[in-house]
């Protein structure tokens, strides 16, 4: 069904990264969350860390709006199931405004989310090394694509009353309105590293107190009052807001025979269609063996990447979720029948982590009796034998090591063996963004096989653990969470 769904809305873009769209974004969130509106917070692209900042700001969980990942017809529907009951949406965008998968066009750009949202656009600009010559580029911006609506520019790092005004003078001349001027203000600069932004769970009230900052900022530099006229000009969507128990019901399972990557493993459950998953409808899992599974999720300073929707399936696939601590906590939750590991940043603990000897014996005993576990990037680690020589949980026979080489960009992947997260042939887009290296790449039964943007295997799929770099968005394929869900049902 489709209806009609209406919220003020902004997307802020820049022309390139480093221009200052997480300051302006994360500081215009918080403004208007002091001012009382509830307020939806939005990332385009696969980035994690972003969304931990926007949560802080207002509250409400930042989500990810990835087109590439989840396709362009899923942006909209994420879009309002993530904004809907809220007074105003800020989206921030992704690298430059019209950079988007290598290669594929305008494809998972923040000008196709702008577009495929009808939200008009907040153009940030670097302004420190230029004045008249901002309106050229701001010109060029405006004009590149024409169903790109740039409603406004915010100035950042401006260095000085003089230099506002000249720039404020070539953008009239333009006729692009200015929606705000920033100065340069390192002391809320937010701490980086080699992944990007130190995450909020690692610093949280250090990252407080930048937010509170950015809001100062926001509020003295630029006009709320006139960007929320302009949120206000964005028309209706026609969509239906995506739902976690519908998508379950009616979400897309893209399986086929999988492509020849070599030797293909089946895996601890078999390579027939009996695995659990398969059916079209959510499985009632609570029963006459009282209470639903329970899926214990990795959270903490050293797994800090999850999307919001992943929880959200699991739970309307009918598990109880359940958070625990590797840096702490040591013992899984109690009458926990599935694992979730997700990314993060596991080689800046890798000393806590192997120092929680108890808790590695109890994740190892888990996978060995043939508990499901999915495990993603810094889940992959955790699994491993070490980690930059230090002991990690062994289920896997592999190390790992810190490198200076990014791995960085979209996958196009299929499942090459049957595993408790997909069954093989199940094809999939994701991310992959990591600085280290595991030896071996895969097991002997790979995770994924990729298909794009070059060919080879990947991951471990082993007894019912399935563990790869893939970062993955579980809204593009409901059938996974279903399917582990039930695979957790059945270790009761």
């Amino acid at each position: 069904m489709v209806t009609s769904f209406n919220v003020p809305r902004l997307v802020i873009a820049a022309p390139s990264s480093g221009s200052g769209k997480t300051t302006v974004a994360t500081g215009l969130m918080a403004a208007f969350s002091e001012r009382g509106l509830a307020v939806s917070p939005h990332k385009a692209g696969p980035d994690y860390i972003d969304p931990g900042y926007h949560a802080l700001a207002t509250g409400r969980p930042g989500r990810n709006l990835d087109a590439f990942m989840c396709g362009p017809e899923l942006v909209a529907p994420l879009f309002a199931h993530g904004a809907a009951g809220c007074d105003l949406a800020v989206v921030e965008g992704v690298m430059g405004l019209y950079d988007g998968a290598a290669g594929r066009g305008e494809l998972a750009s923040t000008a196709q989310v702008a577009k495929l949202l009808r939200a008009p656009v907040v153009l940030v600009v670097d302004a420190s090394s230029q004045s008249r010559s901002v309106a050229a580029l701001v010109h060029g911006f405006a004009s590149f694509d024409p169903q790109v609506r740039l409603g406004g520019v915010i100035l950042n790092k401006v260095g000085s009353d003089r230099h506002e005004v000249m720039l404020r003078e070539a953008l009239e001349e333009a006729g692009m309105p200015v929606l705000g001027v920033l100065r340069r203000a390192p002391q809320v600069a937010t701490p980086s590293r080699h992944l990007g932004l130190v995450p909020v769970a690692e610093r949280h009230t250090d990252a407080l107190a930048s937010v509170s900052a950015l809001a100062a900022q926001v509020r003295a530099g630029c006009d709320l009052d006139a960007l929320m006229a302009l949120a206000r000009t964005a028309p209706p969507l026609d969509c239906e807001a995506w739902s976690p128990a519908t998508a379950l019901t009616h979400g897309r399972d893209r399986a086929s025979a999988p492509p020849a990557f070599g030797a293909v493993g089946s895996g601890a459950l078999g390579a027939g269609g009996s695995s659990p998953g398969n059916g079209a409808e959510p499985a009632d899992l609570t029963g006459a063996l009282g209470g639903p599974p329970v899926v214990a999720v990795a959270g903490g300073a050293a797994f800090t990447f999850s999307y919001a929707e992943h929880t959200e399936l699991l739970t309307a696939a009918g598990a109880e979720v359940v958070t625990f601590d590797p840096l702490r906590d040591e013992a899984l939750p109690d009458g926990t029948t599935g694992l979730v590991i997700g990314g993060g940043f596991p080689e800046m603990y890798a000393p806590e982590l192997s120092a929680n000897e108890p808790l590695r014996a109890a994740v190892a005993a888990f996978a060995a009796a043939g508990g499901p576990v999915a495990a993603e990037c810094a889940g992959l680690l955790y699994l491993g034998r070490s980690l930059d020589g230090k002991p990690m949980c062994g289920v896997l026979d592999a190390d790992a090591r810190m490198s200076d080489r990014l791995t960085l960009g979209y996958r196009e992947a299929v499942a090459v063996s049957d595993s408790a997260l997909a069954r093989a042939g199940t094809r999939l887009r994701g991310h992959e963004f990591h600085r280290t290296v595991i030896e071996p790449g895969a097991g002997a039964a790979p995770a994924w096989g990729f298909t794009h943007p070059e060919r080879r295997v990947e991951g471990f799929v082993q007894q019912s653990v399935h563990a790869s770099y893939l970062h993955t968005h579980w809204a593009a394929e409901p059938s996974v969470a279903r399917r582990f869900t039930e695979a957790a049902a059945a270790r009761r």
